[in-house]
C-alpha cells in the first residue's frame, strides 16, 4: 500500500506540473461558466417577450394571462454537463495515455519497474493519482457552475438543488475514471504509445459522437427542433399510445444507446439535474428508480476499466520496446 501511495503521489505532482492540463481543465471550467452565461440570457430573452406579450394582451383587454416562463436553476447547466460528456472524456484520455507514455519517453520505467514492487503497485498509484485529480477538477467545476448559476443567472440554490449537483458530479467522476483507465490500460497493452493514443481516440469518437448520434436519429422526436409531436400538438397520453405501436424498435434503439457509457452519463446526469423534463422538481427517490439500472451499469463499465488497466500493466508490457 505504501508503494501505491508513493506512486500516486508521483502522479499527482507530475499532473500538478504539466501546464498543459491545467489550461485543458481551465477551458473546460470556461465552457461550464459560458453555458450558464448563453442559458440566463435565452431566459431573459424569454421574459421579455413573456412582458411584451402581456402589455400587448393588457392593452387589448384580454383577462386571460398565460403563465410566464419559469427559471429552474440546474437546467441552465445543460451545455455544461455536455462538454464534461464530450471533452471532459477527451481530456480524461490525454490524461489516462500521458499517465503511461510519460514515464516511458522519459526512460524512467525500467528505473522504477527495477525495484521491488507489488504486481499493481504501479498501475493502482497512478490509477489512485489520477482519481484524486479527477475528484478535485470536478469539486472545482460543480462549485464553479454553483457560483455562476447563483451570481450570473441570479437564481438561487435550495439544499436538494446543491445535493442533485453534487450527485451529478459523482457521476462525472465516474465517467471520466472510466475514459483514463481505458487509455492507460490500451497504452501499457501496446508496444508504441503512439498507437494506443490514436486506438483510445476511435473508441472515444465511436462511443462518444457515432453511437449517441445513431440514437438519437433513430428517434423521429428528435428530428423536429421542439420535439415533433409537441410540433404536432399531440398529447402526452397519445404520444404514448402512437410509440407502442413501435416498440421493438424503440427497445432497440434504447438497446443502442445504452452501449454507450456517454449516454448513460448523459441519461443520469440530466436526470438528476432536471433537465429532463419528467425528472425536474422530483424527489431523489423518484430519480434513483428511474436511473438505477444506468447508474449500475456505468459504475460497471468503470469498474471494468480499471480492472482492465491493472491487468494490462504488467511488467512484461510496461517494458516492450517498438520494434
Amino acid at each position: 500500500m505504501n508503494s501505491i501511495s508513493v506512486f500516486a503521489g508521483k502522479e499527482l505532482l507530475d499532473l500538478r506540473r504539466n501546464k498543459v492540463m491545467w489550461v485543458l481543465t481551465a477551458s473546460l471550467a470556461i465552457a461550464v461558466l459560458i453555458s450558464v452565461v448563453v442559458a440566463s440570457l435565452d431566459f431573459r430573452t424569454q421574459m421579455a417577450a413573456y412582458d411584451l406579450y402581456v402589455n400587448q394582451l393588457k392593452a387589448s383587454g384580454s383577462t386571460v394571462i398565460p403563465a410566464a416562463p419559469q427559471l429552474f436553476p440546474l437546467q441552465m447547466l445543460r451545455g455544461g454537463f455536455e462538454y464534461i460528456e464530450i471533452i471532459g472524456a477527451l481530456f480524461a484520455v490525454v490524461v489516462g495515455y500521458g499517465t503511461i507514455a510519460r514515464e516511458r519517453f522519459r526512460g524512467t520505467m525500467h528505473l522504477i519497474l527495477s525495484r521491488d514492487i507489488g504486481r499493481v503497485s504501479f498501475a493502482g498509484g497512478k490509477l489512485l493519482g489520477i482519481g484524486v485529480f479527477w475528484a478535485v477538477i470536478v469539486g472545482a467545476i460543480v462549485a464553479v457552475a454553483a457560483v455562476s448559476v447563483s451570481v450570473v443567472g441570479t437564481a438561487s440554490l435550495t439544499g436538494g438543488d446543491a445535493f442533485r449537483l453534487l450527485i451529478a458530479g459523482s457521476v462525472s467522476w465516474v465517467y471520466l475514471m472510466f475514459w483514463s483507465a481505458v487509455a492507460a490500460g490500451l497504452t501499457a497493452l501496446m508496444r508504441r504509445p503512439s498507437s494506443a493514443l490514436i486506438l483510445a481516440l476511435g473508441l472515444w469518437l465511436f462511443v462518444v459522437l457515432i453511437v449517441p448520434q445513431i440514437g438519437d436519429t433513430m428517434d423521429p422526436d428528435n428530428q423536429v427542433p421542439g420535439g415533433l409531436f409537441k410540433a404536432l400538438a399531440i398529447q402526452k397520453s397519445d404520444e404514448v399510445a402512437v410509440l407502442a405501436h413501435f416498440s421493438t424498435f424503440e427497445s432497440a434503439r434504447n438497446a443502442l444507446e445504452v452501449t454507450s457509457v456517454s449516454k448513460l452519463f448523459e441519461r443520469i446526469a440530466f436526470a438528476f439535474v432536471g433537465i429532463k423534463d419528467k425528472y425536474n422538481q422530483q424527489g431523489f427517490a423518484f430519480i434513483w428508480y428511474a436511473m438505477s439500472r444506468y447508474t449500475w451499469s456505468i459504475l460497471a463499465m468503470t469498474v471494468s476499466a480499471t480492472v482492465f488497466s491493472l491487468v494490462a500493466s504488467t511488467r512484461t508490457n510496461l517494458l516492450r520496446k517498438a520494434s
